[in-house]
């Protein structure tokens, strides 16, 4: 008998013997638990310290020794990041690793439609699936406090609860294939400059009401099985071992099972690390092995000198154990799991349902007299203007970049949904970032233009005369200063001296479509001056053929704004009254923590817009459609109200105009007197229904305590209080169509 023969039977004994023996960690019959504590009794004390920290830039081992694997971890919340080195962030080179780019986050949460949102999470974790991936780094869930944050577009709004409703069914579909979420940033992460030595400094009510919702549904509703930390630190703590965020509230109060993540490159501290929560350490700057240190992996906070406290008596293995059943749970309910299915990369099914969340989630903010939809019929040439038109989507941004297998610009939908029977023509309009490149990842367009900034206006006045529409596609983009991690804007303006471009196409034709492509609320202040505004945001490999369908009419639009679009920056309490790195001096030029201080409190978004009697550009909620609802009165099933009961609340809502289309009917809920300061509505309950023309359907909605309980700090619980209360009905924050009022006993 030969070596390879040998070594093929031993393997064979090996494998027989194993399985004949069953342990229980490998018995999937058995519960989590038993298998949990199996494997953990039969690891050293080595393997342990192997498993709560990275072995290269997005994996953890297993242990190889009991045949339990590792994790593979991917980023990001809308797409499949592409295969990057094992140490290096360059790309490893693959041709089969592109992915389908669904819509951003903020797009997904202005569709206010929770059965496309777990149908958004299923895709997204099958194209993870497939490319055996465990851990999705997403979604995330920080609250959009200022329009600023460059972030903004990976997240779900301003309002606590619908990013809390928006994220379970998410959390739901992506675990379904065996995939874990890992929600983030945990917590108060609201802004990307100096986002390391950002300091929150909040009270414990905004903290219940406004920043930790989301977070909290995604754990006891939808079952995420990991949790990553914020960059930034928390009452003087970093988010990634911070003992009030991970011990206290998440594992305390709300019985999180999963593991907790750093962001990588968020640990900071052994000792914090043991004692304050942190389970799984990723991305701390030893450089991967480019430093010359043959294990760069060891020398993480939570490897060599976790072990080496150990060993030295400093620091015993009660908090290491509990680490450890953590972070087996996960590799149990993952990368062990034999029931998962195979996943699926760029079928049928995804592009269908990235281009529906793209249609559902385009806002119409502006239709002036009617002149949209674009009737093709009566148009001869179309003339589309901006760089947003041509320019790439899926690149830049930060973790988020991808590497898609195809992206639809607007220009190029446009052209094929129209080009048979209307002329389509381009003119650039402005120049704004003409790269395309993010970590490795290139675009392959050239985007140079040498031409000065009155040359390209002309142009665009010139071909605009005359033509029945003209549709301006700009915005933001992904680059730094914008849409983009690790950076925030400067203002509220638009970049690269559009709105001149704008102004000047208004004056020449009135038939103007302005489109803002971003993950963020701008200033207009042509707004006036324009009779159509849709709000496109970064609609992902099927943006072109998305947009195309709403402009054409083919999708009526019915998306929402989840969070306000001001007038001003100064309308935005964090800039009024709160602190933020825009306004403190000196914070650029200092690199030790920062107390920021959150001034603004519960009022965030619409919150602060009605305290302070502010009308804002657009509201929260606002979102037109081609056909128009009426409302009918709003009824309860009962006056008055126990705490323990549940109140129905009911409205009939029309299709009263000529076309079938959704509607997200909106519930908010009003304290009429209360013995502290209460927001003057809060939002506590939304469906989106279809309805055909002439179509009427009672909508309804359940009060509970929860819906009008705050959260008093001081006793640290929620309150009800008796008295009364309004039920306010309407399509947006700003249009209430009907209110009712109830007590509470």
């Amino acid at each position: 008998m030969n070596v390879r023969n040998i070594l093929i039977g031993g393997c064979a004994l090996f494998a027989f013997q194993l399985y004949a023996q069953q342990p229980v960690y490998m018995d999937k019959n058995k519960s989590l638990d038993e298998r949990v504590e199996d494997a953990l009794g039969r690891m050293t004390l080595e393997e342990k310290i192997a498993v709560i920290h990275a072995q290269s830039k997005f994996s953890s081992p297993g242990v190889p020794r009991l045949g339990i694997p590792g994790l593979w971890t991917t980023d990001g919340p809308h797409g499949i990041r592409p295969e990057v080195l094992w140490d290096e962030w360059d790309q490893a080179g693959w041709t089969n690793d592109s992915c389908f780019a669904f819509p951003a986050l903020t797009c997904l949460a202005a569709t206010w439609n929770t059965d496309l949102s777990y149908l958004y999470g299923k895709s997204i974790g099958e194209e993870a699936r497939y490319r055996n991936k465990d851990v999705l780094l997403g979604p995330g869930v920080n609250i959009c406090r200022t329009p600023l944050n460059g972030r903004n577009f990976e997240y779900m709004g301003e309002d606590p609860y619908l990013s809390a409703k928006m994220v379970v069914p998410y959390v739901q579909g992506v675990q379904k294939n065996g995939v874990a979420v890992c929600v983030k940033h945990y917590a108060v992460n609201n802004n990307e400059f100096k986002r390391h030595t950002t300091n929150a400094i909040l009270s414990d009510r905004a903290l219940y009401e406004i920043y930790l919702p989301a977070f909290k549904a995604a754990v006891q509703e939808g079952g995420a099985w990991t949790i990553m930390g914020g960059y930034n630190l928390y009452d003087g703590e970093h988010c990634c071992h911070n003992k009030r965020l991970l011990v206290d509230i998440l594992r305390g109060e709300w019985g999180f099972d999963g593991a907790v993540v750093s962001d990588w490159g968020g640990t900071h501290d052994t000792g914090q690390a043991i004692r304050n929560g942190l389970d799984l350490e990723f991305g701390s700057w030893t450089n991967g092995l480019s430093s010359g240190t043959s294990n760069a992996y060891d020398n993480y906070f939570m490897a060599y000198p976790y072990l080496k406290m150990i060993r030295e008596g400093k620091v015993g293995t009660e908090e290491l154990d509990q680490k450890v059943r953590n972070v087996l749970r996960l590799i149990f309910r993952t990368s062990m799991n034999a029931d998962k299915p195979f996943g699926a990369m760029n079928s049928a099914e995804h592009v269908s349902t990235g281009r529906m969340i793209g249609e559902e989630g385009i806002v119409l903010l502006k239709n002036q007299d009617g002149i949209l939809p674009i009737d093709a019929d009566k148009a001869k040439r179309i003339l589309v203007v901006g760089e947003n038109a041509v320019k790439m989507m899926t690149v830049g941004g930060g973790s988020s970049s991808l590497k898609v297998k195809y992206e639809m610009s607007p220009l190029d939908g446009l052209r094929k949904r129209f080009g048979g029977k209307v002329q389509i023509d381009y003119a650039r309009g402005y120049v704004g970032d003409t790269s395309g490149e993010y970590n490795g990842v290139v675009s392959g367009q050239n985007l140079e233009d040498s031409r000065s900034e009155e040359e390209l206006i002309a142009e665009a006045l010139d071909m605009a005369d005359g033509a029945d529409y003209v549709i301006f596609v700009g915005g933001l983009n992904k680059s730094a200063g914008q849409d983009c991690e690790d950076s925030d804007r400067s203002g509220l303006q638009l970049p690269y001296s559009q709105d001149k471009v704008i102004t000047e196409l208004a004056k020449v034709n009135k038939k103007l479509v302005v489109v803002n492509i971003s993950g963020n609320a701008v200033a207009m202040p042509w707004i006036d001056k324009v009779p159509a505004v849709l709000q496109g945001w970064y609609l992902g490999s099927e943006a072109g053929n998305a947009l195309a369908s709403v402009l054409a009419g083919d999708a009526n639009p019915s998306g929402k704004l989840p969070f306000t679009f001001p007038v001003a920056l100064e309308d935005v309490g964090a800039h009024k009254v709160g602190e933020y790195w825009g306004n403190v001096p000196g914070y650029e030029s200092r690199n030790d923590t920062i107390d920021t201080a959150y001034k603004d409190d519960i009022f965030v978004g619409y919150r602060w817009t009605d305290k302070e009697k502010i009308k804002p550009l657009f509201p929260f909620g606002h979102g037109l459609s081609y056909t128009s609802f009426s409302y009918g009165g709003v009824s309860t099933d009962r006056k008055t109200m126990a705490p323990s009961d549940t109140l129905a609340v009911s409205v009939k809502v029309k299709n009263i105009g000529t076309r079938a289309g959704k509607e997200a009917v909106q519930l908010y809920v009003r304290d009429k007197k209360a013995s502290l300061p209460r927001p003057v509505k809060e939002l506590k309950g939304f469906k989106k229904v279809h309805l055909l023309p002439g179509e009427e359907k009672t909508v309804s909605f359940r009060i509970d305590k929860s819906a009008l309980s705050f959260f008093d700090g001081e006793k640290h619980e929620w309150v009800l209080e008796p008295g009364a209360f309004e039920a306010l009905v309407g399509s947006s924050s700003g249009d209430i169509r009907g209110k009712v009022t109830f007590e509470v006993e």
